[in-house]
């Protein structure tokens, strides 16, 4: 069978820590950190039952911080140039590591991420890992690679801006002065001469919104002139693709890689077909923010998946929070038709406010419509963030991270609805509100029929939206309807974003039944798969469509081809009647 993939990203660090008084700007020792051991088989069962078929591990290579590690022979990092106590796992200090945080026995680190994947895969869940390929920590330093493998770096010329064997670009002649505290004496973070910083700041003074605890990676791309140096393949190249042939070996399943617009194109053209030829069913996953790259991306560097941030992503958000029209989601499939199975949906990441929050909804109990879209309205993957399935909403103020509506990756913290389902390695609802439960089990059942629904998980998808714009029986900026439909099922799915519970006709265009080879007629018993009611219900492209749909709510009527009765004859009769379980 099959399957339609929906991940689960998790940061160890904070989703495992069991600190319930963790301290603002808090060191390792005063608020600890989640092991890759507390994700134990309990846990990753609990997971699975929301209906998840990967999980994404953020954070697990070796990354800068401020605890100090020396006494395994981990070498310090300058605490000036690091962001937070705990750092970002973007900051990636050695490519060939775990990050130690993260180990119950530090030097064993390697072989706890091991005994992870394993049990994850007992699950029967896919490990997911990032790569980071822009840039590294400042301090990168690996004393874990393998042998015959040179440190990035170590061979430069330094005296060069740009060689395409460098590996880094250097600003000659000057000293790093980023406009952040760089401390001062014998603690200060000296760099001569001074790196490129990650987000293609090509000066030695970054200022506190650059990323100035990362240096630019060089793929042979002279940015001084834009001139492309890709022949002989450049040094980084080989590099790189090492590390992905590595992870790859410690059976992880799929790359979410990191800013890939800022990487070449071509050396994704030449690095991902190489991983595939030794393991052809890693998938990698694609943080890009540019639609106009997206097909590039996917047909010529050979991404499986890609993010759908700056359409479906953006537009669900002004929905929720701005009263932009629900009919903007049309846009949204039509930006991307043809490459719809290739978008991966969310709308929570590590990176974007919670759902819940004040900077966002407000209410993580208004998530109903958003989540059924992003997850029902193409057969690409649908990705959830640790705590979003309780009502998460970034409440605290952690440190660096501050009260911005984001789960920190800065700090050494603990989520507070984490860790009450936690429980101490329970997993259950006995410290969870009542409110929390119910929401849990909306994303449970939600996320589950994606792969139980043929429809959902490899089925075709028509859009009701144009024939319903001047239906005085639907409203086309709160409500958004669309069919997912398979060769013997169909599913008719309502949203509706506004408060008021709403009486829809819906109608349905002859082209669907003829595009999605769907019979019509009149079905005794449709299935509506939210609630589990039956009823009788019209499926004619001659008369609308019937349904009642709360506020901020969703129904999914499944309509079996088999059970429908061609006769313009018979008029549906509404029935609320439960099904048995």
């Amino acid at each position: 069978m099959n399957k339609k993939p929906v991940i689960y990203q998790l940061l160890p660090r904070l989703f495992a820590n069991k600190n319930n008084n963790c301290i603002p700007y808090g060191t390792y020792e005063q608020n600890g950190a989640g092991k890759l051991n507390d994700i134990t088989p309990i846990v990753l069962k609990s997971i699975k039952e929301l209906g998840i078929t990967h999980i994404w591990y953020t954070g697990i290579i070796e990354h800068a911080h401020k605890t100090d590690y020396t006494q395994f022979d981990i070498p310090n990092d300058n605490p000036y140039v690091i962001k937070g106590n705990a750092g970002s796992p973007y900051a990636i200090k050695d490519y060939y590591d775990v990050d130690p945080d993260l180990a119950v026995n530090i030097p064993d680190r390697i072989k706890e991420f091991e005994q992870l994947v394993s049990r994850t895969h007992k699950e029967g869940m896919k490990v997911i890992i990032d790569f980071v390929p822009n840039h590294v920590a400042r301090q990168y330093y690996s004393d874990a690679k393998p042998d015959g493998i040179k440190d990035l770096g170590s061979d430069d010329d330094k005296s060069k801006f740009f060689s395409p064997s460098n590996n880094f670009y250097y600003i000659p002649n000057q000293s790093f002065a980023p406009n952040v505290n760089p401390g001062h004496g014998d603690s200060a973070y000296n760099e001569f001469p001074a790196k490129a910083s990650g987000n293609d700041c090509f000066t030695a003074s970054p200022g506190e919104f650059d990323w100035y605890d990362t240096i630019k990676l060089n793929y042979g791309v002279d940015y001084s002139d834009g001139t492309r140096h890709f022949y002989p393949t450049p040094n980084t190249w080989t590099k790189m693709l090492n590390i992905l042939q590595y992870w790859a070996s410690k059976g992880v399943d799929g790359f979410r890689c990191d800013m890939v617009h800022m990487v070449p194109l071509e050396f994704w053209e030449w690095a991902i077909p190489a991983v595939k030829e030794l393991y052809p069913n890693i998938i990698f996953i694609a943080e890009i923010y540019d639609p106009n790259l997206y097909r590039d991306f996917i047909k010529i560097g050979g991404f499986d998946y890609l993010y759908d941030k700056v359409t479906l992503y953006d537009t669900l958000r002004a929905i929720q929070c701005s009263n932009v029209s629900a009919a903007c989601i049309t846009n949204c499939w039509q930006t991307v038709d043809g490459i719809n199975a290739n978008m991966l949906n969310f709308l929570e990441n590590h990176d974007e406010q919670r759902f819940g929050s004040k900077q966002y909804a407000g209410d993580p109990g208004l998530v109903i419509p958003s989540l059924v879209v992003s997850s029902m309205i193409n057969t690409g993957p649908m990705m959830i963030y640790a705590g979003q399935e309780l009502g998460e909403q970034a409440s605290d103020a952690e440190g660096y991270s501050g009260h911005d509506g984001r789960t920190t990756i800065f700090d050494y913290w603990s989520i507070p609805t984490i860790r009450r389902w936690f429980n101490d390695g329970k997993c259950d609802e006995t410290l969870l509100s009542g409110r929390e439960i119910w929401l849990r089990n909306k994303y449970k059942d939600i996320l589950n029929i994606c792969n139980k629904e043929k429809a959902i998980r490899e089925g075709l998808f028509f859009d009701l939206m144009y024939v319903n714009y001047d239906n005085p029986c639907f409203n086309p900026h709160r409500q958004y309807a669309f069919i997912r439909s398979s060769t013997t099922e169909t599913l008719l799915i309502v949203v509706n974003f506004s408060a008021e519970t709403c009486d829809l006709k819906i109608n349905l265009p002859k082209h669907a039944f003829e595009f999605l080879n769907i019979p019509e007629g009149i079905c005794n018993n449709a299935i509506e798969l939210l609630s589990g009611d039956n009823a009788t219900k019209a499926l004619k492209s001659d008369s609308p469509f019937e349904c009642l749909v709360g506020g901020n709510n969703a129904v999914i009527w499944k309509i079996s081809h088999k059970n429908i009765i061609s006769s313009k004859k018979i008029s549906p009769k509404q029935s609320t009647k439960k099904i048995k379980k």
